[in-house]
């Protein structure tokens, strides 16, 4: 089949659509890099992107077997990894929308990660959260394995910790919406958090 597209693509001129060149590792054109829309690969086969990888809008991987991210990846809008057995997130990773990572086998982020939106990390296996993490929006900690927050954490939106094991909260962190705990802990912190009580529900 990918013999019969290079074979039309050479005498007709006819490209192999981007999607079926990723599917099947063929490599991208520079141009072909820098992809201007949205990259829909949701719930398809594929394993690997090439690195310097661009995408201007959303790029889906959601239950694909992609297990790790290629060097140099900018994501403009959301990146949705749910659902996938990725591990780690490569250093130099820009993403200018929402991160969801609900459901994988992250372990932990980089150091230097910042969020221009929503990060969603419930049902995952992470343990902790790298100090000086800002996340522009919502930041969804729910079922992590994560026992503490770290030092200077700044989330302009609302803050999950339902279903953790968190049972303090550092001076200096910084929540812009709400700090959501449920499961009958919200008096507990109520009382042992006046700082964070309006913030508390």
């Amino acid at each position: 089949m990918i013999n019969l597209l290079k074979f039309i693509e050479k005498k007709k001129g006819i490209p192999i659509p981007l999607k079926i060149k990723l599917l099947n590792s063929i490599p991208l054109t520079k141009d072909e890099l820098h992809v201007k829309g949205n990259l829909h690969l949701s719930y398809t086969e594929i394993k690997e992107l090439p690195d310097n990888l661009e995408v201007d809008g959303y790029l889906y991987l959601s239950s694909t077997k992609i297990k790790e991210l290629p060097n140099n990846l900018k994501v403009g809008g959301n990146l949705n990894l749910s659902s996938t057995k990725i591990k780690e997130l490569p250093d130099n990773l820009k993403v200018g929308g929402n991160l969801n990572l609900s459901y994988t086998e992250i372990e932990e982020l980089p150091y230097n990660l910042k969020v221009d939106s929503h990060l969603y990390l419930s049902y995952t296996k992470i343990k902790e959260l790298p100090n000086n993490l800002k996340v522009d929006g919502y930041l969804d900690l729910r079922n992590t394995e994560i026992e503490e927050l770290p030092d200077n954490l700044e989330v302009d939106g609302n803050l999950n910790l339902s279903s953790t094991n968190i049972k303090t909260l550092p001076n200096n962190l910084k929540v812009g919406g709400d700090i959501i705990v449920t499961n009958g802990r919200e008096q507990y912190f109520k009382d042992n958090f006046p700082k964070f009580r309006d913030k508390i529900r």
